[in-house]
């Protein structure tokens, strides 16, 4: 049974006598509220339940008495389009309404009056019971937006959308969302709508348009802004320049006039001068520096996950955030949404700039890394023919056919539907991971890389992934730190779970087999050694120019044995970091060794850690190059350990290794899975670059674990040399009477 996480209402606050107090006086005002730790999206200086909607809360106004469709039955209540009168449809333009008379217009001051109250405070409807709100933006939407089939529907995954648009507009510490779509989601008629919404009460301001191509935004110009703006009421239009239908910029200005003495004189005495907003709506070709100088209200940034080289998203946001602000004040924002393309077309440095607009993760200004607020609306809140005609997705296959939004009976739910075809596109990996890039359930899914320039299996991969996804609240992985007992080194090394440690485990070995060490002439060795192994890509430098620099990395991996209690060829600890001082990170990878009793293969083209080692009495815990035979190693081999990076053969064993062990404890298996719980290993995996292996730092230290433990595969075979022995025994020749001699 599935059960939906996307969001959680909060009600508790509304118990509290100072918020009842508040509600009552009706003293809460728009925008973030310190105290409650919400951005308040109610105009009417009320709020009622709080929505948390990936890490961000949102307070919604408090429900009023009276609600539209509360006389229905409750089967009845879905949203109704608000239908203006017949005889008002004839109304083109304000001049035309004016020369009405007054008594015929004054029946439609008030239907006109309602409406524009719906646009700024939003709209309540009753739907199947619920009282249900909608913002401004999102009434403007469902109402006023013509889109390409005609008028939107209501869905609840809009909703939501809106709610957290409305939020990051009214959030003074906030430039906008990012938000992560799926295919057909809407977001461009939306993101449409919004912008002739604002530009259509705004004043002297100017919004602008960018797509992953100018042809793209141009497309969205003439196709969808320009229309919506068309099909506008006569009472919401304004004044507005140049051509009906404009290919490049809608301007929303008095047209001009040639200045003549006759036009100034009667400019002079006319009472009913018209006025205009001077609010321009434009496009732009895509590229890094689009907008560069330029004070925008509102920028739409749609199809950002498709921007490929040259053009680089992150480039153009760092240019555009500026047009968005005056110092440190944030004046206007952006509403940018896309699918992802595959990593290198795109994909990448959007997935950066969606991570870094993390909500959960401010400066201390209160603001992301890019200032924006990260949105994802998973594919089975919005995907084609599964929604009720209430505007709710139908998560799980039915007992009895549910009435569709568009009439139709739906029969089958959507988890199921979208199993089914996952299922279908299993032997087609790049067809596979195009489809969950387009019908995302989860980040992962929307950021999946194409297999073409894969070197390991991406099937298995995504596979354990996805299955991990769903194992997350149950403990498989524990984070923390180990320390020696009291504070005393060479001790005893326990493990301490804490929630910002620097490793994360899923096995911890019965006590009979902690801190396993053997002593022999003053040389410290591994206990354990047989039941597993550690591998490790070190660093010797603590800090590098600009704070940057590869992490250190280690990966603990079991053997198959016959000890109890002891796992099977399953990584068991990951420890992808960089603390403050290489020191640190030496004395974190001894630590583990010694609390596991396990040895460590290291790479020693950086030397340092194995120096380490040796000072401290670990020698025997660095393996040697398991390539070579002991009377083979050099004087350093020797000394210290270590495998070299620097040899071809290594690098291609090390990329055998890691691909051998996909395919064989990675993915889904008959019955189960594998348990291979590390998401940043696995990722790693994903885009591993054998090229580049530098920048895969836990690829390098998981692949030499695996060879640790395999490291019978790499041992040398000596060449059997045969000799003739002679033992000068006398031979002779067998025939006739007498033997010969044979000489």
């Amino acid at each position: 049974m599935y059960k939906q996480n996307l969001y959680s209402i909060h009600t508790n606050h509304l118990e509290d006598k100072k918020i009842k107090n508040k509600n009552r006086y009706k003293k809460f005002k728009p925008g973030y509220n310190e105290e409650l730790d919400c951005v308040v999206i109610s105009k009417d200086g009320t709020i009622g339940n709080i929505y948390e909607i990936q890490g961000l809360k949102i307070a919604i106004p408090k429900t009023p008495k009276k609600i539209n469709g509360s006389e229905l039955n409750k089967k009845d209540q879905i949203f109704i389009k608000q239908e203006r009168p017949q005889s008002l449809n004839r109304i083109k333009t304000i001049y035309d309404f004016k020369q009405h008379k007054e008594d015929l217009k004054e029946k439609y001051y008030k239907y006109i009056d309602t409406e524009f109250n719906y646009r700024t405070d939003g709209y309540w409807f009753m739907c199947n019971g619920i009282p249900t709100f909608l913002t401004g933006s999102h009434y403007i939407y469902l109402n006023w937006t013509k889109i390409d089939v005609g008028s939107p529907d209501f869905r609840q995954a809009n909703r939501l959308f809106f709610y957290f648009w409305e939020a990051c507009k009214l959030d003074y510490r906030s430039y906008g969302m990012c938000y992560l779509k799926n295919r057909r989601s809407g977001f461009s008629f939306m993101a449409s709508s919004e912008v002739v919404n604002i530009a259509t009460t705004t004043k002297d301001s100017r919004f602008g348009i960018l797509s992953k191509t100018g042809a793209d935004a141009k497309k969205m110009f003439t196709d969808k802004v320009v229309p919506i703006s068309t099909n506008y009421p006569f009472f919401f239009k304004p004044i507005q320049d140049g051509m009906e239908r404009p290919k490049t910029e809608l301007s929303y200005k008095v047209p001009s006039r040639r200045l003549t003495r006759n036009t100034i004189r009667a400019a002079g005495t006319e009472e009913d001068t018209p006025t205009g907003l001077d609010t321009t709506i434009d496009w732009k070709n895509t590229g890094d520096n689009s907008y560069d100088g330029e004070k925008l209200q509102l920028l739409v940034h749609d199809e950002s996950g498709k921007w490929e080289r040259p053009d680089n998203i992150l480039n153009n946001w760092r240019v555009t955030k500026t047009c968005l602000r005056l110092g440190s004040k944030i004046v206007g924002k952006c509403m940018m949404g896309s699918t992802s393309n595959s990593l290198d077309k795109g994909g990448d440095n959007f997935k950066k700039l969606y991570y870094d607009s993390d909500v959960t993760k401010r400066n201390k200004n209160g603001q992301t890394s890019s200032g924006l607020y990260a949105l994802f609306l998973p594919m089975e809140w919005g995907y084609e023919g599964f929604i009720d005609k209430y505007g709710y997705p139908v998560f799980n296959t039915p007992s009895e056919p549910i009435e569709g939004i568009d009439g139709e009976k739906i029969y089958t739910g959507v988890i199921e539907h979208w199993e089914n075809e996952v299922d279908g596109l299993k032997n087609d990996s790049d067809s596979l991971n195009e489809y969950y890039r387009q019908f995302p359930r989860s980040e992962k899914h929307a950021f999946r890389d194409e297999t073409l320039n894969s070197l390991f299996n991406l099937t298995k991969i995504y596979e354990q992934i996805d299955y991990n996804e769903e194992m997350t609240s149950k403990g498989y992985v524990v984070r923390g730190n180990f320390s020696w007992e009291k504070g005393i080194k060479d001790s005893k090394v326990i493990w301490i779970p804490q929630k910002n440690g620097r490793f994360y485990i899923s096995w911890v070995p019965p006590l009979n087999l902690r801190n396993n060490i053997i002593e022999k002439n003053g040389i410290k060795y591994p206990g354990n050694d047989g039941l597993g192994a550690f591998g490790c890509d070190s660093y010797d430098i603590s800090g590098t120019v600009g704070g940057q620099g590869s992490n250190g990395a280690l990966h603990g991996l079991t053997t198959f044995s016959m000890v109890d209690n002891v796992p099977a060829n399953k990584f068991f600890l990951e420890y992808v970091a960089r603390p403050q001082t290489a020191e640190i990170f030496f004395e974190d990878v001894l630590m583990a060794c010694y609390f596991y009793g396990m040895p460590i293969l290291a790479e020693n083209n950086k030397p340092r850690l194995l120096y380490y080692f040796k000072r401290r009495g670990y020698r025997g815990f660095s393996m040697n190059r398991p390539d070579k035979l002991k009377k083979n190693l050099s004087k350093t081999e020797y000394e210290l350990g270590g495998i070299p990076n620097s040899s071809e053969d290594i690098r291609q064993a090390h990329a055998a290794a890691i691909e051998s062990y996909i395919e064989e404890y990675v993915g889904k298996k008959e019955k189960n899975y594998g348990n291979m719980y590390f998401q940043r290993t696995l990722e790693d995996w994903a885009k591993f670059d054998i090229s580049k292996r530098t920048a895969h730092d836990a690829s390098i230290s998981s692949g030499l674990s695996i060879m640790a433990c395999r490291k019978h595969f790499y041992r040398p075979v000596g060449i059997r040399k045969t000799k003739n022995l002679d033992f000068r025994f006398s031979k002779y020749k067998n025939e006739g009477i007498r033997s010969q001699l044979i000489k």
